[in-house]
């Protein structure tokens, strides 16, 4: 009995200490910080207005699924996300940089969202 309580109260100092069981408050687009699309890298404007006109994406893994594993984005279907590489000058891969667009035409999306940092951070690009 001694053990059973120890082990409970142990239980529920860790979730207590950790957040464990916390719920995180919902995303959504007002909780996004923003960037002008002028703001952003001449890159970035590149290739936002590629996904707007349809294309053509100079790498494989553009307008592929995003499946937003971080959940730092609004919480969508999979399949309503899609990501594009924002080119780095200098760098001999893909980079960090990423534009993601959220909706149900690629090229007419409902929302794009720019990442500097591989999916660490998020900021919705104003139009």
């Amino acid at each position: 009995m001694k053990l059973a309580a120890t082990a409970a109260l142990t239980a529920g100092l860790w979730v207590a200490a950790t957040g464990a069981g916390a719920r995180t408050p919902e995303k959504t687009i007002e909780t996004l910080p923003t960037v002008a699309l002028a703001a952003l890298p001449e890159q970035a404007q590149q290739t936002y207005r590629r996904v707007l006109s349809g294309g053509p994406f100079p790498y494989r893994k553009d307008g592929t699924v995003f499946g937003n594993r971080e959940r730092l984005l609004p919480g969508k279907a999979r399949g309503y996300y899609r990501e594009y590489t924002v080119p780095t000058p200098g760098s001999s891969d893909r980079g960090a940089r990423r534009i993601v667009c959220g909706g149900p035409q690629p090229s007419e999306p409902d929302a794009c969202f720019y990442t500097a940092d591989h999916y660490a951070s998020f900021r919705l690009i104003a139009r």
